[in-house]
């Protein structure tokens, strides 16, 4: 696909919510730059981190629409004081609150922040970007298998919910079904979804 592409309905079927942010702050050229990052043989960017630029993009183009002067090292800062679960309650609503005095809608910026999951909805599906390395990726293999079998679980589950419900069994309206396979180290302490795990390369212990 054009690496310039990113204009609306350009991937396959609905557009994602990243294809849309990228519209709505004018934030041309951040696709490619994207999908560069994840493709690269080299220095190359886990989603996670894709997912944290993408952000921290939103930010600051808000605090620019408002007219907010930011320091080097400042925006990283403040995207951290607002998403890091390490952060306490008391700093986090200190933050928002001197953002909202500054003209931030910070209840909008918060919903518009996108997950991992949604930067590989929008390289793969949007895009159509693979990553293709030198050598067969055991990790990348096996998060598709993953995917596949969570894929097939959902479908079942939900075939399943429907037989209940159209045969008078169950109290259940229109649905949606979700899989997540959540995998905690008890080493390190620390817990991911199994295929941000694949794409991290593993849990925090090596940092301890």
């Amino acid at each position: 696909m054009d690496q310039s592409d990113d204009t609306p309905g350009s991937g396959r079927g609905r557009r994602s919510k990243v294809a849309r942010l990228i519209e709505e702050y004018d934030l041309q050229g951040l696709g490619a730059e994207l999908e560069q990052r994840w493709t690269a043989d080299e220095d190359r960017s886990s989603l996670r981190e894709l997912a944290a630029q993408f952000n921290q993009e939103l930010l600051r183009e808000a605090l620019e629409a408002a007219n907010v002067q930011h320091l080097d090292g400042e925006l990283e800062n403040t995207y951290r004081l607002l998403t890091d679960d390490d952060v306490s309650s008391a700093e986090s609503t200190r933050i928002q609150r001197r953002l909202e005095r500054d003209g931030v809608d910070v209840d909008a910026l918060q919903r518009d922040f996108v997950t991992y999951q949604a930067i590989r909805t929008y390289l793969k599906e949007h895009r159509g970007a693979e990553y293709t390395p030198a050598e067969t990726d055991p990790l990348e293999r096996e998060a598709t298998n993953v995917q596949k079998l969570r894929g097939r679980m959902v479908s079942v589950t939900e075939g399943k919910l429907e037989q209940l419900r159209d045969g008078g069994h169950l109290t259940l309206g229109e649905f949606r079904t979700l899989a997540e396979i959540q995998v905690i180290c008890e080493d390190c302490n620390t817990q991911f979804d199994v295929l941000e795990l694949f794409d991290r390369g593993g849990c925090n212990c090596d940092s301890e």
